[in-house]
């Protein structure tokens, strides 16, 4: 796998979480699996064994990198690419000013470069990767350097988890990038700029994303900008396979972050989580009423204005508010000022550590996710993991991870809204809280924890993916 993130270490995205929990599934069926990725400063920090290559790798066009090996608590191997003039910074893609990296072209057409030399030295030295998973944007320029360059073929699939980002850089970056032909810089313009997605996409052996909504979505002006075009002019159809989640580190029933454990079977100890959350908020301590949280940490920006614009109905509720959020400061103090006259019942939580975030999970009744856009629908998941019912309009993959509830409350896992509107989130929040005061909500609760919310089905479906492409 070819990846410029991944948890806890450098995360950006679900991309990380995405890209952890399918390396260690499929480890967990009996496959060696390697991850290639930069060297941040993350990993140095975080006490994994790594262990310098004597030799450095050579680049095809002049240039060397130095390589770092290592294993994951997984059992995952690790090879870094040992380059801090461009990888030992702040953040993944962008510094604290959330402005991206200039050199950004330069950074992950090395990733590309590397891990492409990488694949081809393990065929030379008869050790081959049978398949080369590349994700997202940052990795997209390694099916290219595969085709196109002297050494075997290895298959390679792409998956794209989040289209808004699709590395798009100047013309005159084309020299940054590393790529190996002039003739291959119109695989690479899209409109007035280059795009390394497209780039991936025209050269993979196949496609997937995060869920069958955001398949759909691609394929859409609205969703993708131009590269829908290029995606409607393959012969070839995005394969959908929803993500999992990690239960080694969302199960409420061994989370080390909960003062009490629970899960399906006996849900009694969630209410412990819930007045803990409480106490340390400082909100009035009233378990009966209703607790909905937000959970913003990658900081979606136009889902907190529809919370903040929602504000007003939502105070007149009688439920209990936590928001955790890493949004940029301007929302933050509009967030904080509409929660002003509502301290006894609302708070409002910056920079939240990962902890506190797990404790938010099991204290919450409600997980609302007011997100525009959203691919997987990773914070629906693990909501209804530690039986928090997820409020969230009807797009991406939030469509495939929730199940409409319905009058009655005897089937779905949770409650959807058409449009992006104020109205229409107040109008789900209200279904909700009908649902909490009804006979039928412990029976909610237990259903939506005994879903199988786990890597092993989607894992199995990537290596059908992996065993076709390589039958082609």
């Amino acid at each position: 796998m070819v990846s410029a993130e991944l948890a806890p270490y450098a995360r950006a995205s679900e991309a990380a979480d995405a890209v952890l929990g399918l390396s260690k599934a499929l480890r967990q069926l009996g496959h060696d699996v390697t991850v290639v990725m930069p060297s941040y400063a993350g990993f140095q920090a975080s006490g994994l064994l790594l262990a310098r290559r004597l030799t450095p790798l050579v680049l095809p066009g002049g240039g060397e990198v130095s390589l770092l090996d290592g294993r994951l608590p997984s059992g995952v191997r690790l090879v870094l690419l040992d380059a801090p003039v461009l990888f030992d910074r702040s953040g993944v893609y962008e510094g604290a000013e959330h402005e991206e990296y200039p050199d950004n072209a330069k950074r992950f057409g090395l990733l590309s470069r590397a891990s492409a030399a990488l694949v081809r030295q393990r065929s030379q030295q008869d050790r081959a990767f049978d398949i080369v998973h590349l994700h997202d944007w940052p990795a997209a320029l390694v099916p290219i350097s595969l085709r196109t360059e002297p050494g075997p073929s290895v298959p390679n699939v792409l998956t794209i988890h989040d289209v808004t980002r699709q590395g798009v850089f100047h013309l005159r970056d084309l020299d940054d990038l590393g790529v190996p032909s002039e003739s291959l810089a119109e695989d690479l313009r899209l409109g007035q700029k280059l795009n390394l997605l497209k780039g991936g996409v025209l050269y993979a052996d196949a496609l997937t994303t995060v869920s069958a909504n955001y398949a759909a979505e691609l394929l859409t002006e609205q969703r993708s900008g131009p590269l829908a075009n290029v995606l409607l002019g393959l012969n070839r159809p995005v394969i959908p396979i929803h993500n999992g989640i990690d239960y080694s580190i969302w199960n409420p029933a061994t989370d080390p972050a909960l003062i009490s454990r629970y899960d399906a079977e006996d849900i009694a100890n969630k209410g412990r989580s819930k007045s803990e959350l409480l106490r340390r908020m400082k909100l009035e301590l009233e378990p009966s009423r209703p607790l909905v949280a937000v959970i913003d940490e990658l900081s979606r920006e136009p889902g907190l204005e529809l919370l903040a614009g929602a504000m007003p109905g939502i105070a007149k509720c009688d439920l209990a508010l936590v928001v955790a959020t890493n949004s940029p400061d301007p929302v933050h103090q509009r967030l904080e000022a509409l929660l002003e006259g509502a301290r006894d019942r609302c708070a409002l939580v910056g920079a939240p550590e990962e902890s506190f975030l797990h404790l938010v999970y099991a204290a919450a009744d409600f997980i609302l996710v007011p997100s525009r856009h959203e691919p997987c629908g990773l914070p629906a998941m693990i909501a209804q993991r530690y039986g928090a019912l997820p409020i969230a309009p009807a797009t991406g993959g939030l469509s495939d991870s929730i199940v409409d509830c319905d009058a009655a409350f005897e089937t779905g896992t949770g409650f959807l809204f058409d449009g992006h509107t104020q109205r229409a989130l107040l109008g789900a929040l209200q279904r909700g809280l009908a649902a909490y005061r009804s006979p039928a909500w412990p029976r909610l609760m237990r259903r939506v924890m005994r879903l199988d919310l786990s890597w092993d089905r989607p894992a199995r479906r990537y290596l059908q993916v992996y065993r076709h492409a390589l039958a082609v």
